[in-house]
């Protein structure tokens, strides 16, 4: 690893993959601090302090502050993740759209001008009703607009969704010309953004006497043991041993060689738990804009209550696992690929009976990686409630996302660095081919 980190600054390619990421998540976190027109920032900035612990702390989290600042990235990506998980859903329950996403590269990217569409659908819907709920102070009576009505509802929309498209954009351009999954990086960013408010308020609690230095150390050294857990999870894979026969061709012997099937244990990566708080996010926003109070009571319920929270939010996160996992691998497709490449694995029938051995071992090891990503989202807001009462300024989920996403990017640059090194070996073959043999 330490060659690798040595090599980067000698590939210009990789580079500039780098800087421009840098540089646009630079321009997203900028963009936060841009204020929607009509808003009263210093009078919103006192009312999220009494709203902690609530829906709009979640939302918060998420869009790395943008929320609390009333800015025009209000709504972040929850949008575009919330649109993404509606169409996974249609895809899969309608045919048709299921064929158009098996068309190759085409097929993709109608499925993903879909999910833009959605993406608007869903930022009309939220922007407005958070444009209701500004005009009514957040629920607390205060006075955060300057001018309410029509035109002030309106102009907040188009805002929000402008600017909720244009994180999306970046996300993309990011996964295109950067390094990394765009939208996940800008979550991680948007979480990591809330260290240094997180590092004050331990330096505030130890001051107060709340908190004593031995105690931040012990909570220090519990968050190095989650990490390194989930390190290890994370690049833990099950092998399946895959055989390929000798073929003899002339005089020559080809094949006979033993290879790995290689299956991750946490197949899905961090995509569980972003899908599940969209998920958890969106219908309680809706049930707690509007003024019902039997669906008000139950928005309460479910976000506040941390036993039933935590059993919904974990329910999520394992069928997120399973659905994504089923998404990505496809254990007929596998078992016909190594059919067609002549390899088998031993002791099991090429075909159907090889499907159903990869199938069950991918069941077992998605279980495992999803009571695993289920464990280390929920723990931490367990321990934050009594008789624990540890104090705890990141979830697991962010810690889980934070720590994946920083793996699978230095994963990348690896790859990046594997290639390149490739690449550059062939080249070198090639250009002492023609001296040596005087072509």
């Amino acid at each position: 690893m330490s060659r690798n980190i040595s090599a980067i600054p000698k590939i210009p390619e990789l580079n500039r993959r780098i800087l421009f990421t840098a540089l646009m998540l630079i321009v997203y976190r900028l963009g936060v601090f841009v204020p929607t027109p009509g808003i009263d920032p210093e009078q919103i900035s006192r009312l999220f302090e009494q709203t902690r612990g609530t829906i709009f702390d979640m939302l918060n989290l998420f869009s790395g502050g943008a929320l609390e600042q009333a800015s025009v990235f209000a709504l972040g990506v929850m949008p575009y993740i919330t649109s993404s998980i509606i169409m996974s859903l249609l895809v899969k329950a309608f045919p048709t759209l299921e064929a158009i996403q098996k068309e190759g590269e085409s097929g993709r990217k109608r499925i993903n001008q879909y999910s833009r569409y959605g993406t608007v659908l869903i930022c009309v819907v939220q922007g407005f009703m958070l444009a209701v709920t500004l005009e009514g102070g957040l629920g607390l009576g205060a006075s955060v607009v300057k001018e309410p009505g029509w035109a002030f509802r309106i102009t907040t929309v188009i805002t929000l969704t402008a600017g909720s498209l244009f994180i999306m954009w970046i996300g993309e351009q990011i996964a295109e010309r950067g390094i990394g999954n765009g939208i996940s990086l800008i979550i991680a960013a948007s979480i990591m953004a809330r260290i240094p408010s997180g590092i004050w308020d331990i330096v505030r609690l130890i001051e107060t006497g709340e908190m004593t230095v031995f105690g931040v150390l012990l909570l220090f050294g519990f968050l190095a043991l989650v990490i390194g857990a989930i390190v290890y999870v994370e690049r833990s894979y099950r092998k399946i041993p895959v055989q390929y026969p000798r073929r003899v061709v002339g005089r020559k012997v080809y094949g006979g060689q033993s290879s790995h099937l290689p299956l991750k244990v946490n197949t899905a990566g961090v995509i569980p738990p972003i899908f599940a708080s969209s998920l958890l996010i969106f219908p309680a926003t809706i049930l707690t804009f509007m003024n019902i109070p039997t669906l008000k009571d139950i928005s309460d319920l479910i976000l506040q209550d941390v036993v039933i929270h935590n059993l919904i939010y974990a329910g999520l996160i394992i069928f997120f696992a399973y659905f994504y996992t089923a998404v990505i691998y496809n254990p007929d497709d596998l078992a016909e690929n190594l059919r067609k490449n002549g390899g088998f694995v031993p002791g099991i029938r090429p075909g159907k009976k090889t499907a159903e051995y990869i199938d069950k071992i991918l069941g077992r090891i998605t279980f495992i990686g999803a009571v695993y990503i289920a464990i280390v989202c929920v723990l931490p807001s367990i321990l934050q409630t009594k008789p624990f009462n540890l104090p705890f300024f990141f979830g697991g989920t962010s810690l889980l996302i934070v720590v994946g996403v920083t793996l699978d990017t230095v994963q990348q640059i690896e790859s990046f660095l594997i290639t390149h090194s490739y690449e550059g070996f062939v080249k070198k073959r090639g250009m002492r081919g023609p001296r040596r043999y005087g072509i």
